[in-house]
This record gives structure tokens, C-alpha cells and sequence, in this order.
């Protein structure tokens, strides 16, 4: 049922200087600024956020993808990896490594909690992680002029596109039949890895696997499914407003007419950017994240 990642939303403390870092460091370009509007609040069904300042960022190669940042006084002390939901944004890059040389600089609103890397699986594939300005997980992954193993196309410049979104939950059998049986997902077989930037952020033995799963959308982007541990704490959203963090992702769909979604508020047209007068809903999968559905197709 999935077919794009169109929109990642974070949930902020500071929209200034979460702004300013992506768009200083990242190269992102601002798309619209604005508050939330009460409607489009009423179609995520948390009223509490209208209202709130918002910024809808690009990446500077056009990719037909945002980054929306809402400021929400609640996302203070937000910690990425402590509690179920949306836990990571992994972002196409050319170099990581020179991206991790800008990020040690003074100033600088990223802080490196795992150094370039190749994956053990394709060691053509270089992966970085980062903690930004409002306390997120961004992956800085390299995938190779020929493709790796599911994606297919490379970076479009230096800081491209998410092209994977990562929710984490306590059980892998829930999240995995949600995906598959509620929204049509292929979910591959789960096996162990070490997460090592989880392990550390969670204080847990360097060699603790967590069970990782991997649902491919298109040959360009991926949802990865992580098993965290049996203790990890619900994101918990105040009542009526958005969750705190990488609070929601929005995936483009052929059809919002399935009588197996639980909206959490009926789907509506959208008008304001990126929409374009597309029919938009909102679900909660089986690690509490939200998840918007936008229409292909514009009525």
C-alpha cells in the first residue's frame, strides 16, 4: 500500500535553531512557514497543535520530500531511542565521512554518536549517525553508484533525501503483522543485529541484538521495523496534541478507501503545500506510531 516517503515530522522545543541547522548545515531550503492551521490539526485529531509555528523544509535536490518541523513547548528533554514509535530519519548522502568532519566543527547543531561506517552487509554502503538540535536520530547513509541491496539510486547531491524512515516498538511479531496485514506491506523475515548506536544510548552490552526487520516500499526507500527492548517506555503524546520527537511520517498511497484503517480522525482534502489537494488521513501502527496517508491523486 505504501509507495513514497513524503513527509517526515518532528515535533520541536526551538523552531529557530532546528530550522537554522538544517537549513545552515543541511543545505535544506524553506518551503512554507507558517502556524498550523485548526483544520489541518482536527484531521491529525491533536487540536492542542493548532496554532503552533511550522516550517516545511526541502532537501536542496528538489526530491519530492519534506522535513516539517512543529514547535511544541512538550518536546523538551525529547530523547531519541528511549521510548517506541518513529526513532530515526536516515537521509541520503554523498560523503559521509566529510559530513562528519563538518559536524565536529565549533557550532555545530549535530553531535556524532556513530563515526562513518561501512554496513556489514555492503561495505560499499557507509552509514553515520547523529543526534540534531531537538534531540532526533538522523541516519547519513552513502549508497553507491550501482545501488545496494534495496535502494537503487544514490544521493542527488550532498544532503538528498530520507529514504529510509525507522519505527521501533516492543514486539517485532505486532509491528511486522501491522505493516504486512493492515497496510499491505511485504515485511521480510527478521533477524538479530547489533544496533550499536542503540546499545550505547541505552547503556547495553556492546554485543545485545535486537531483532530487525525490513519492509521495502520502492526501489528507493525502505521501513525498517526495530525490536527494542521489553522495558522500553511508550512515547506518550499530551492529550490532543502530536507526539514529541520524529513524531509522524507520511507516505504517499493509491487509495484511502480500506475498510481496514482505523483513522484517528476521517480522511480530508489538504490544500496548503504538500498536499495539493490531496485526501489526507492519519493511523497509529502497533509501536504507537502516527502515520499519515496522503492520496496519490488530487480531487
Amino acid at each position: 500500500m505504501l509507495s513514497a516517503i513524503l513527509i517526515v515530522t518532528l515535533v520541536v522545543a526551538d523552531l529557530d535553531s532546528t530550522r537554522s541547522a538544517y537549513v545552515d548545515w543541511l543545505d535544506y531550503q524553506i518551503v512554507a512557514e507558517d502556524s498550523v492551521s485548526s483544520d489541518l490539526a482536527a484531521s491529525w485529531a491533536a487540536p492542542a497543535a493548532a496554532g503552533s509555528r511550522s516550517v516545511l523544509l526541502q532537501p536542496a535536490s528538489g526530491a519530492t520530500m519534506w522535513l516539517r518541523l512543529v514547535e511544541r513547548p512538550h518536546a523538551t528533554g525529547y530523547r531519541a531511542m528511549h521510548s517506541t514509535g518513529w526513532t530515526a530519519n536516515e537521509i541520503l548522502v554523498e560523503d559521509p565521512f566529510d559530513l562528519a568532519e563538518r559536524f565536529s566543527k565549533p557550532g555545530s547543531p549535530f553531535r556524532v554518536v556513530g563515526p562513518p561506517a561501512p554496513l556489514g552487509s555492503n561495505g560499499k554502503v557507509i552509514a553515520m549517525q547523529a543526534i540534531g538540535p531537538a534531540g532526533e536520530l538522523n541516519y547519513f547513509t552513502r549508497i553507491p553508484p550501482e545501488g545496494g541491496t534495496f535502494i537503487k539510486t544514490p544521493a542527488a547531491g550532498r544532503v538528498d533525501r530520507t529514504f529510509i524512515a525507522v519505527v521501533g516498538g516492543r514486539s517485532m511479531t505486532s509491528m511486522s503483522a501491522f505493516y504486512r496485514d493492515t497496510l499491505g506491506m511485504t515485511v521480510l523475515a527478521p533477524y538479530p543485529s547489533a544496533v550499536q548506536v542503540v546499545n550505547d544510548a541505552r547503556g547495553l552490552p556492546p554485543d545485545y541484538q535486537m531483532q530487525l526487520a525490513v519492509a521495502p516500499i520502492s526501489p528507493a526507500s525502505i521501513l525498517e521495523l526495530d525490536e527494542y527492548p521489553g522495558d522500553t517506555a511508550d512515547r506518550v503524546a499530551p492529550t490532543g496534541d502530536l507526539p514529541a520527537g520524529m513524531a509522524m511520517v507520511s507516505f504517499l498511497v493509491d487509495s484511502l478507501d480500506s475498510t481496514k484503517l482505523a483513522w484517528r480522525s476521517p480522511p480530508r482534502l489538504r490544500s496548503e503545500p504538500p498536499y495539493s489537494g490531496r485526501r489526507v488521513g492519519v493511523v497509529v501502527g502497533a509501536a504507537g506510531e502516527w502515520i499519515e496517508l496522503i492520496e496519490r491523486e488530487s480531487r
